[in-house]
């Protein structure tokens, strides 16, 4: 059948879900499109690649597909050439006229198989920990005609920025990102054709601790992967003359110190502005050595995958003042994730301090007491420079603070307000949702949480970007359906996946945070503590419950194709625990189940439901896991064996298919028999026994009834105030609405008393807090006041406030179903698809719902709910709804 090409053009070309990637590391990358015009529906499609802009000399032609595929589509052309920059482009066929081939898209592939011509390099003389210095990295060379191509490819152990010729190419980016340094470290992609010339040049790399050799986590460890900082630079140079040459770190090059002397991403940087430039053409500075060669290392270098840290907003502060102490103060209004940049106008020599804090104290002053595990062992976030010209604007280059304070000490005038900008640094993620409606504490309580997202998702996703910094599992697999309508996550967590499975245990056991910083020198305690720690169920479910969301909204296999051994590894270590393992609670437990006993998880540490309301003692939140968990751990088992099944039958394994759809069905039993009583309640009893116990599907429907009521007399005892923790908080209005209860949804989401969401913005939060509690009875604060979790309330808002919900993988198909309630409409927003975006305005009119959507080509809309719901095509339509009904008691 030939098609004949409609009016209608392709746009937003990705490759391997980035725009226009350098350096990929893939054979075979994966393409996606979206439609330019709603109305039209794709037919077919002609993809083509080439190494010329003018596709002159293609790659890949797919000819004329049927198919109304817009993304997954993977290259199955000629061999990708390594080192080569490639153009694609996409005709789009409908039913009528021609919208012709997009405009190209490019991408270039990484050279992996030829960056053993360069060589690693290090500093070798011994530093104590007290004195580890920044490392700056120079050699001279000589090119000897015109430079027609140059590609540069670096990385380093530690963050660095590349330097050619005086100019910094790296600017504000973090890079490298956090990986598994023991296995991998990725590396980046520059061109430097218009940088490079003829004659002599000056190369240089500055390498800091970064997150190989700097303060990770919740101890603050050191030098977990290494105290050697390492540069890596390889360079493919093409001469007017078509000649070639290789340039690249190796033996030849010198290292010595510069203006930044010391940094660390948790405690900040040292520098003197005063020392001398250190990229002067000609000979190196006094007291440059020659460098070490590092010895071969089985780790290997990989293509950046995501984007990675750099700057993606400037602030200017609210309020510049002095505190009751006499001390500057700069209040941005806004806590975030980044530095200061301050206008240096004191003299040569003067010492200049900037300490940063998420909160001021009772007293005014800034508060640094909050970030404290332990008070006997302060630690500060603290950048200092010594002032060189007069003028000059100092920007840290090689650390990251949480804060919406700057205290500056040893400036001899007071700051305006154009001395100063909070620079926030962040993923370079597209925005891809927005949410408004009439009431400015919901409005308030989005953007907290998107400045949570903005704050934390840095080169992994963090618990917070203060205190410990780490990739918590548990934290980010109950918050990804959340993050993908604020942000893009698609690359950017199936990079977090791949880390996941490099560091998963022999036997199964997942980390609880990615990267787990840890190697195989970590002393035997450390490493005895993380294995015990690797047990625990919601954490390690990351494993399944990640890729699973990742095909659920963006729609690509691929991502199960990738994590499939990954996935399987976890569910089959868990089922093996419970048959084999019991902790002393069923040992001795009344109510034992016999031989479905085998299928309950009871063994081992469990962090559990986590950070209930009023649940702020370490111990007690602990030990709640441990020893009351049982029902927690089993569900995870049941729904993580049903998505796997389900993952199985995708990837068409029939014999997996069939084992974990049979194991999910006996643990369900299991969890039937051990935890739910005749007369409906669950477990200890608590709002997310119920809440997981429905969301999952584990309640038989002749025992619905016993347990919705027993929900719904739970949070009426609680005076309508939530009772839930990380794990079912993103769990808990969803089911509510589902169960018919979208007035206790309501009366929940808009509680203005602890514990609740707009408790928070009552009290002038600009972000979302660790704890409900966020302050101790004295006013003091505590706890993470940047932390995205509990901002997960945001799913609700955009899925059933809102009401656009997928309904099909990639959205293929999404119901549009608003939820009206709490006088908070009119209601709009959207949210970016795979397919395009998707648009809804609603407002009540009476005892209707007036409502406008766009449907983007490619995808189906179900609009509202129940028998009277309907169908409606690519386009932009208006509609009349009745109301959501919502049943009035148990």
């Amino acid at each position: 059948m030939t098609l004949a090409p409609e009016s209608i053009t392709a746009t937003r070309l990705r490759t391997n879900a980035v725009i226009e990637p350098r350096g990929i590391g893939t054979a075979h990358p994966v393409f996606s499109w979206q439609s330019t015009d709603p109305n039209r529906m794709q037919q077919g499609y002609r993809l083509q690649v080439a190494t010329s802009p003018a596709f002159d000399a293609l790659a890949w032609d797919t000819g004329q597909v049927e198919s109304v595929e817009q993304f997954g589509i993977v290259y199955d052309g000629e061999p990708l050439r390594p080192g080569t920059d490639y153009w694609w482009r996409v005709t789009v066929f409908g039913d009528g006229g021609s919208g012709g081939p997009s405009a190209p898209a490019t991408f270039s592939t990484g050279i992996v198989t030829r960056l053993t011509a360069s060589t690693w390099i290090a500093d070798p003389r011994p530093y104590t920990a007290d004195e580890d210095p920044v490392l700056y990295f120079r050699t001279e060379v000589e090119i000897p005609r015109g430079v027609v191509r140059a590609r540069a490819f670096a990385s380093a152990l530690g963050w660095y920025h590349l330097v050619v010729n005086g100019v910094d190419q790296t600017g504000p980016a973090l890079v490298p990102r956090f990986t598994p340094f023991e296995h991998e470290v990725e590396y980046r992609e520059y061109d430097l054709a218009n940088v490079l010339e003829a004659g002599r040049n000056t190369l240089g790399m500055v390498v800091a601790d970064g997150r190989f050799r700097g303060r990770l986590g919740f101890l603050s460890r050191r030098a977990v992967y290494g105290d050697e900082l390492g540069a890596f630079l390889h360079i493919e140079l093409e001469l007017d003359d078509g000649s070639t040459r290789t340039l690249g770190t190796d033996g030849d090059w010198r290292v010595g110190r510069g203006p930044v002397l010391r940094a660390d991403p948790k405690w900040g940087e040292s520098a003197d502005l005063r020392i001398a430039d250190v990229w002067a053409p000609g000979d190196a500075p006094a007291g440059f050595h020659p460098v070490r060669v590092l010895p071969p290392h089985p780790r290997q270098l990989v293509a950046e995958q995501a984007a990675p840290v750099t700057q993606v907003d400037l602030l200017t502060p609210s309020r510049v003042w002095r505190s009751p102490a006499g001390r500057q103060l700069v209040d941005f209004g806004q806590n975030f994730n980044g530095v200061a940049r301050l206008r240096l106008a004191d003299a040569s020599g003067t010492r200049v301090q900037l300490t940063y804090s998420e909160l001021l104290a009772p007293d005014g002053e800034l508060d640094t007491r909050w970030i404290l595990s332990d008070p006997k062992k302060p630690w500060y976030q603290r950048d200092t420079v010594t002032v060189g010209e007069t003028g000059d604007w100092y920007q840290p280059s090689f650390t990251t603070h949480g804060f919406r304070y700057v205290e500056i000490i040893g400036l001899d005038h007071d700051l305006g307000p154009d001395d100063i900008r909070g620079v926030v640094l962040s993923s370079e993620l597209e925005t891809s949702g927005g949410f408004h409606c009439a009431d400015e504490r919901l409005n308030r309580l989005w953007k907290n949480v998107e400045w949570s997202i903005r704050s934390n998702f840095t080169d992994v996703p963090t618990d917070c970007p203060t205190r410990e910094r780490s990739g918590w599992t548990g934290d980010t697999q109950a918050f990804l359906p959340t993050a993908v309508g604020f942000v893009d996550v698609e690359a950017y967590l199936r990079r977090y996946a791949r880390s996941l499975a490099l560091e998963q245990m022999p036997d199964g056991r997942v980390p609880p945070f990615i990267p787990s910083e840890s190697t195989a020198q970590t002393s035997p305690g450390l490493r005895r503590l993380m294995r015990m720690l690797a047990n625990s169920s919601g954490w390690g479910d990351a494993a399944v419950t990640i890729p699973w969301a990742l095909y659920q909204y963006y729609g690509s296999i691929a991502v199960l194709e990738d994590q499939y051994d990954s996935m399987t590894r976890w569910v089959d270590f868990v089922a093996r625990r419970a048959r084999t393992k019991k902790g002393l609670p069923r040992r001795f437990s009344r109510h034992r189940v016999g031989a479905q006993e085998a299928f309950i998880v009871d063994y081992g540490f469990q962090w559990g439901e986590w950070l209930r309301p009023g649940a702020s003692g370490v111990v007690e939140r602990r030990t709640d896991g441990s020893l009351r968990g049982a029902p927690v751990t089993t569900a995870y088992l049941a729904e993580s064996a049903r998505i796997l099944g389900l993952t199985a039958g995708l990837l068409g394994k029939t014999q997996d298919a069939a084992r974990y759809a049979l194991l999910a069905q006996n643990v369900r039993s299991a969890w039937q028999a051990a935890f739910l009583r005749p007369d409906g309640t669950i477990g200890s009893d608590r709002q997310d026994e119920y809440v997981r116990a429905l969301a999952f599907g584990l309640v038989p429907e002749e025992a619905r009834p016993g347990v919705i009521a027993r929900l719904v007399e739970l949070i009426e005892a609680a005076d309508h105030h939530l009772g839930t923790g990380f794990l079912s908080t993103p769990m808990l209005l969803p089911v509510l609405t589902e169960i018919g209860r979208s007035d206790l949804a309501y009366r929940i989401l808009l509680q203005t008393s602890n514990p609740s969401w707009l408790h928070q913005v009552e009290q002038g939060a600009t972000t979302i807090w660790e704890t409900w509690e966020g302050f101790d009875g004295d006013g003091r604060g505590q706890h993470s006041h940047n932390h995205f979790t509990f901002g997960s309330v945001a799913l609700w808002m955009r899925e059933y406030l809102l009401g656009i919900a997928p309904t099909a993988p990639g959205y293929r198909t999404f119901r549009v179903d608003p939820t009206p309630g709490g006088g908070v409409d009119p209601v709009e927003g959207w949210v970016l698809t795979p397919f395009g975006r998707i648009e809804v305005a609603w407002r009540t009119v009476g005892d209707a719902i007036r409502l406008e959507v766009t449907v983007p080509a490619g995808t189906t809309a179900t609009i509202g709910h129940g028998p009277s719901a309907f169908e409606a095509a690519p386009g932009t339509h208006e509609f009349t709804l009745p109301m959501r009904p919502v049943r009035v008691g148990a």
